[in-house]
């Protein structure tokens, strides 16, 4: 049986922003930076303990790169602690649900890993430069979302042997042969990463108001 405070999560609050032109952490929705909105569903969905990485209050310095801040959060994570979820600052719309859902799953014991994923709804093509070569059979293809949820061991083991081409931490995982699955995602879990997703997140806010 699991024990009290064995689920942390690390959330992600220190990229640069450069295609969004700032730091997008700390863009405001309904008045709170990106990021307490997350850290806020993170806690809401039965997360134990929240360590936030990047330059915020009573954060942890982030790194030069999105593995290196991941695993400056993981060396805060005491060793007693069996689950840790990786969470987008950037993510401000997730649902408390999906969190528990996350956890639900990564508790049931047989995997390694467990993260959110939505269908590819577009057709997807190879080009070169501006010509098509070949366009990809999406049946078998989805999009995955944050957070993500590890056995913190194998997370931290991911990291010993860190790709540093890795864009997240499944990516890792799977790199040691360890077993990593899906559960159902959330389309209004959006990414800000442009201006414009800003402000589709705040229309999505207040659609969610009404």
């Amino acid at each position: 049986m699991s024990s009290p405070n064995d689920l942390w999560a690390i959330l992600v609050a220190a990229g640069r922003g450069v295609r969004f032109g700032s730091p997008k952490h700390a863009a405001l929705l309904d008045d709170d930076p990106l990021w307490v909105h997350a850290e806020r569903a993170l806690r809401s969905g039965g997360v134990d303990e929240v360590v936030v990485v990047g330059d915020v209050p009573d954060g942890v310095p982030g790194g030069e790169r999105r593995i290196d801040s991941v695993r400056n959060g993981l060396d805060h994570v005491p060793p007693t602690v069996e689950f840790v979820l990786v969470h987008d600052a950037a993510r401000p719309l997730t649902d408390p649900k999906l969190v528990v859902r996350v956890i639900d799953r990564l508790r049931a014991g047989d995997v390694a890993g467990v993260v959110p994923a939505v269908p590819v709804p577009d057709t997807l093509k190879y080009i070169a430069g501006d010509e098509v070569v070949e366009t990809v059979d999406r049946s078998s293809l989805v999009a995955v979302q944050t957070p993500q949820g590890f056995r913190a061991e194998i997370l931290r083991k991911a990291h010993a042997s860190a790709r540093a081409d890795a864009t997240d931490d499944a990516m890792l995982v799977e790199a040691i042969g360890e077993r990593v699955v899906t559960i159902a995602g959330d389309r209004a879990n959006i990414k800000v990463t442009y201006l414009e997703d800003l402000e589709l997140a705040r229309v999505l806010r207040s659609v969610d108001r009404g």
